[in-house]
C-alpha cells in the first residue's frame, strides 16, 4: 500500500487494494434518525438540565452534537480551513511525515497505519496537541499559522473536555471531578483525517465499524457529511450542523459507567464527487490508570459487569482487534476468560 493515498489527483478507478467484499460494503440507509443536539449554554440553575440530556444521549446513543460549547466559531473554522491547506501542501512533503510508530508525537499514514489486508480510503495526521509546551516543537511547520492555530484550539478544547466531562458525571450522580486526573490523563491526540473524492463508493470505506478506545472524542466534521453510527442494528448519519462539535463516548466511558452509557461504534463513508475533512479530538485514561466501574453505579441489583484492569492493558488488545469492541472487551468482562 503507498505511503499515502491523496496525492493531488482524482483517482479515475478504485485500486484493487482499496476494494472491500461485498458483505463489508455500505448500504443505502433506510431511515430518518437523527441524533440529539444539546444546547450547551446555560447559566447554573440549567446545568442539571443540561446534565440530563447528555446522559439521556450517552445512553441511547452514544453520541451527541452540542452547540453554543464555547469553542469560537472562527477558530472552529480556522482550524478546519489551516488541516485541508496541509493536505494541499505537495504529496512529497506529507510523506516526509509518514511512520509507522503508533506513539510518535506526529505522523501522517493513509488508512489505519497498520497492515491493512484493504485499505480504508483516508489518510491522517496524527498529532499530539496537549500539554501544549510538550508537544508544539513536533507539530508540522507547514503551513505557517498552523501551530498557532493548533494552540489555540487545543486550550480552548481543554476547557470543554472538562466542562464536558463534569457534566458527564454529574448525570451519573457521580463526584463532578470523577473523570479528571488520571482517568482522562493521556496526552491530548487529534486525528485529522482526509477523504478524497472516490470514484466508486458503493466499493470502498473510509473507517470500517468500530469504537473509540477512550473516554469521550470530539469531532469536527465540516461540511461535507459522512459519520455513520450503529444504532439498534441500524446505521444512522450524523450529519453537520453548523458551529456544532460532535461527542462521542468512547469504551471506557461504558465500562466506567457499567454499562449505562454506550461507547458508541461507527464508521466513515466517502464521496465521489466532495473531499471530506474531519477532525478526531481523543480522550483517553492515562496508560497507567486502573479502569472499572465506578463503585457508586455497582449495587446488588446493578451488578458489575467489568472487572478491573490497567487501560495500557486493554488498549493492547484494542490495537490486536482493529478497533473491534466485542473482542477488545471480552477479556474484561467478568465472565470473560482472562487476561
Amino acid at each position: 500500500m503507498e505511503k499515502i493515498l491523496h496525492r493531488g489527483f482524482r483517482y479515475e478507478t478504485v485500486p484493487a487494494n482499496y476494494v472491500f467484499p461485498p458483505e463489508a460494503r455500505q448500504k443505502k440507509l433506510e431511515n430518518n434518525k437523527s441524533i440529539p443536539v444539546i444546547d450547551m449554554a446555560a447559566d447554573g440553575c440549567d446545568l442539571e438540565e443540561i446534565a440530563k440530556q447528555i446522559f439521556e444521549a450517552g445512553k441511547e446513543f452514544g453520541i451527541f452534537q452540542v452547540v453554543n460549547h464555547g469553542v469560537p466559531h472562527e477558530l472552529m473554522m480556522g482550524m478546519m480551513s489551516v488541516m485541508k491547506e496541509f493536505f494541499e501542501l505537495p504529496a512529497e512533503e506529507r510523506a516526509a511525515l509518514c511512520s509507522d510508530d503508533l506513539y510518535k508525537p506526529v505522523r501522517v499514514f493513509t488508512s489505519t497505519g497498520v497492515h491493512d489486508v484493504v485499505g480504508f480510503w483516508r489518510d491522517c495526521l496524527r498529532m499530539a496537541i496537549y500539554p501544549v509546551e510538550e508537544f508544539k516543537q513536533y507539530w508540522p511547520e507547514k503551513p505557517t499559522n498552523l501551530k498557532d492555530i493548533v494552540e489555540r484550539y487545543a486550550n480552548e478544547l481543554k476547557g470543554l473536555k472538562d466542562r464536558v466531562l463534569e457534566l458527564t458525571a454529574k448525570g451519573l450522580g457521580l463526584e463532578l471531578d470523577y473523570f479528571h486526573g488520571d482517568k482522562s490523563g493521556e496526552p491530548l491526540v487529534s486525528h485529522v483525517n482526509f477523504y478524497p473524492p472516490c470514484p466508486d463508493p458503493s466499493v470502498t470505506l473510509g473507517l470500517a465499524k468500530h469504537c473509540d478506545p477512550g473516554l469521550l472524542t470530539f469531532l469536527l466534521q465540516g461540511e461535507v457529511s459522512g459519520l455513520q453510527i450503529f444504532h439498534n442494528e441500524d446505521w444512522v448519519a450524523v450529519d453537520p450542523i453548523p458551529n456544532a462539535i460532535v461527542i462521542n463516548y468512547g469504551h471506557q466511558m461504558e465500562i466506567i459507567s457499567n454499562g449505562l452509557l454506550k461507547g458508541v461504534e461507527h464508521r466513515a463513508i466517502t464521496n465521489e464527487k466532495q473531499s471530506r475533512l474531519s477532525i478526531a479530538n481523543f480522550i483517553q485514561p492515562a496508560k497507567e490508570s486502573l479502569i472499572a466501574p465506578a463503585p457508586a453505579l455497582v449495587c446488588e441489583e446493578n451488578p458489575a459487569i467489568y472487572k478491573p484492569f490497567l487501560f495500557r492493558d486493554y488498549f493492547a488488545k484494542y490495537v490486536t482487534n482493529l478497533g473491534d469492541k466485542e473482542k477488545s472487551e471480552k477479556a474484561f468482562l467478568l465472565e470473560g476468560d482472562g487476561i
